[in-house]
């Protein structure tokens, strides 16, 4: 166990030199998000008027669902980092190493979570420069962005699957560009669940990205719910397990196709 986790941060830091090499990168990837926050904040910052979104500012309800944003649609393209690997013959390269084939995958996803995390950290920053407020604190904070993480832990490892199984650019585009609007108007990113249609509440409740927003904005606001948090961000947990669990299976048999 343990040469695995040394093998998987070996592999994580492979990752991160690129990102660092990269800073532009890191800045590109931050400016939805800051579209989000303040063009989207101040078109529908009356939209609170409504009543249902547990805050008279719009800024406080929005941020958690950027943050939770940001991470789905950074990490669903994990898989096109895969597929450079294998047509560039990186990955089967390592397959003559006795690197653990767990690290392998692995190593793309905690380097994924990584940088969601800071990304997440940034987001919160820009909201509270922006005037938000977060009565949870710190710990309310903390808690945001290990849902978001764990929803890009989600993504990202069936981003590698999918990656290894199509291996073609263009599938992977396609996929991803229609899951990502229906997963995001599904859920509570712009409007609270009391003013949405019943239909799109109730598939809201089985959407992941949605139940990472439940437990963000629960966490951060006055009187958090621990149950749901806890119910929230353990379903998250379990099907973090079982995408990368997916994923190293299907590494595996990609593996055996070499």
């Amino acid at each position: 166990m343990s040469t695995a986790v040394s093998q998987t941060w070996y592999m994580t830091q492979r990752q991160l030199m690129v990102f660092a090499r990269q800073p532009a990168y890191a800045i590109i990837t931050l400016i939805q998000p800051v579209i989000w926050l303040f063009l989207f904040g101040n078109l529908f910052k009356k939209v609170v008027e409504l009543g249902g979104f547990g805050t008279t500012s719009y800024l406080d309800y929005l941020v958690p669902g950027v943050v939770v944003m940001s991470a789905l649609s950074s990490n669903m393209w994990a898989g096109m980092g895969t597929l450079d690997e294998i047509q560039r013959g990186t990955l089967n390269r390592f397959l003559t190493t006795p690197v653990s084939r767990a690290a392998l995958m692995n190593g793309n996803v905690v380097n994924n979570g990584l940088i969601t995390a800071l990304q997440s950290v940034i987001i919160v920053l820009l909201g509270l420069l922006g005037g938000a407020d977060y009565p949870g604190g710190i710990g309310g904070v903390a808690i945001l962005i290990v849902a978001s993480v764990l929803l890009g832990t989600i993504f990202g490892a069936l981003s590698n699957a999918l990656g290894m199984l199509v291996r073609e650019r263009e599938s992977i585009i396609g996929i991803n560009t229609f899951l990502l609007l229906p997963l995001t108007f599904l859920s509570s990113a712009f409007m609270a669940p009391s003013q949405m249609p019943g239909w799109m509440r109730h598939i809201a409740d089985f959407n992941p990205l949605n139940w990472a927003m439940v437990a963000g904005r629960s966490a951060m606001s006055e009187h958090p719910d621990w149950g749901v948090v806890l119910g929230r961000s353990g379903a998250l947990l379990a099907l973090a397990v079982a995408a990368v669990w997916l994923s190293i299976r299907t590494f595996r048999s990609y593996q055996r196709s070499v």
